[in-house]
C-alpha cells in the first residue's frame, strides 16, 4: 500500500495539473477585477464633492416611490 508520504505527493502532483488548466482562466479573471477596481477607484477620485455642485440635485436611477406608500399607517386612515 501507500504511505501517506506518497499519497502527499501524488495529491501534489494532481492539484499542479488540474491547476495548470485554470491559471490562465484565474489570472485572466483577476486582471478583470483590477482594472474594474481601478476604474471604480479613479471614478470615485474624479467625482465632484457636494461643495461643487450648488445645490444642484444628484439624480439617481431606480424604482419611483410614492410618497403615500412610504408612510406609516395611522389610525383613522385607510388606504385603498
Amino acid at each position: 500500500m501507500f504511505g501517506l508520504s506518497e499519497l502527499a505527493i501524488i495529491l501534489i502532483v494532481v492539484i499542479a495539473v488540474l491547476a495548470a488548466r485554470k491559471l490562465p482562466e484565474l489570472t485572466r479573471s483577476a486582471g478583470k477585477s483590477a482594472r474594474i477596481l481601478k476604474a471604480e477607484a479613479r471614478a470615485l477620485k474624479d467625482e465632484p464633492t457636494s461643495g461643487d455642485q450648488q445645490g444642484t440635485p444628484r439624480v439617481i436611477q431606480g424604482e419611483a416611490v410614492r410618497r403615500e406608500d412610504t408612510a406609516p399607517d395611522t389610525p383613522g386612515t385607510s388606504k385603498g
